[in-house]
């Protein structure tokens, strides 16, 4: 199921070969920081990972949380502190963008199920009625991405041109929907951007002005954002498969499907929050809205993971062409797992982030319930 949660566009990179990496177990210190079996399966999952790969930790467990981090340097896995480091998180914004449209539902500006053609000004083709928790569960039947978003041309930072012409345009001209809406779940970049487009619409402002609004002001994430300037001097550098810099991801119209950046400390204070049932939104979120197979469901946003031991995680991970990341919840036992990394979406091992984090998350949780 994981490879459902990344944003990836559709673009094939040379992999070239594995490097064979010489770190032991013992270059990781992890007395007072982390336990020998979280060391253990950091140390397995960052193996593969070229020199200058970075990963921070945030570990949650019964609603404290503990930082860690580690780099790769001259083959080696080397600690750091980087919980205030920058990060491009992908496909976590949809859950931002998720709790933006449950902000919107609770103070009566839109209802769920209403249709968001009645919203914005741009015809959509076929009058295709499609409804706001369609787009925010993937059940809109909109493609992965639209046709009119041209892939080829800037691979490096294939979203950036995609601005709210083309997207109106494609609206209007090329709209294809694979399903009928609400039928089926089928993972949209998309159907989140234009969700994220039609808040925009609603309030008469820019997406990064309802973060701050609504999201970020209230839980105290400093360094969360979709203006790279803002925090450029904390931004780990990307890297693609080889190690080497490569570009930062600029979303345009398609800010709401994967735009933010964030550190482990501010999205460590969002998952806590999760964890008050005093948030009515963040709840909302988290409430199942459609049933994707026997064991995962989908809230708005939020993947749920119903597992065979009875507990129910939280889940969103994420990548661009320089990173990859993952945030997994379990609001009952107050336990979660943050990681933030510059490893590139296109790494043939990059589903090692979304392992290290289930397992890891699935030590906190047995350690919960001795």
């Amino acid at each position: 199921m994981r490879f459902f949660f990344t944003l990836i566009a559709l673009i094939i990179y040379g992999c070239g070969e594995s490097q064979t990496k010489t770190t032991t177990i013992n270059e990781l210190g992890v007395d007072n920081l982390i336990s020998k079996k979280q060391a253990n399966l950091i140390f397995e999952k960052t193996k593969e990972f070229p020199d200058h790969t970075e990963v921070a930790f945030a570990f949650i467990t019964n609603g404290f949380t503990e930082f860690y981090g580690v780099k790769r340097a001259n083959d080696s896995l080397i600690n750091i502190e980087n919980n205030t480091s920058a990060f491009e998180i992908g496909s976590i914004t949809k859950v931002f963008t998720a709790t933006l449209l449950a902000n919107f539902a609770l103070e009566n500006k839109l209802k769920l199920d209403d249709y968001i053609h009645n919203y914005i000004d741009t015809p959509i083709k076929g009058d295709k009625k499609l409804s706001f928790k369609q787009l925010s569960n993937h059940t809109s039947g909109l493609d992965r991405l639209p046709s009119n978003l041209d892939l080829i041309s800037n691979p490096n930072n294939p979203y950036k041109n995609y601005n709210e012409e083309k997207l109106e345009d494609y609206l209007s001209n090329e709209l294809f929907l694979s399903q009928q809406p609400g039928e089926k779940y089928e993972y949209s970049n998309f159907g989140a951007g234009l969700l994220g487009y039609v808040l925009c619409k609603i309030e008469r402002t820019g997406y990064q002005n309802l973060l701050e609004k609504y999201i970020t002001s209230k839980y105290e994430m400093k360094n969360s954002t979709t203006i790279r300037d803002e925090i450029e001097n904390i931004l780990v550098k990307g890297r693609d498969v080889g190690g080497n810099e490569t570009s930062n991801w600029d979303l345009a119209a398609l800010v709401g499907a994967g735009g933010m950046l964030s550190t482990t400390e501010d999205l460590a204070k969002f998952a806590t929050a999760q964890f008050d049932e005093s948030h009515k939104e963040l709840k909302l979120t988290r409430t199942k809205t459609f049933q994707i197979s026997d064991i995962t469901d989908i809230g708005l946003g939020w993947h749920i993971i119903n597992r065979k031991s009875k507990a129910v995680w939280y889940c969103h991970s994420g990548g661009t062409g320089g990173y990859s990341s993952l945030i997994l919840l379990n609001p009952d036992t107050k336990n979660g797992i943050v990681i933030l990394s510059n490893v590139s979406a296109f790494h043939p091992k990059r589903n090692n982030i979304d392992d290290l984090g289930f397992d890891i998350m699935k030590a906190i949780d047995e350690e919960y319930t001795k």
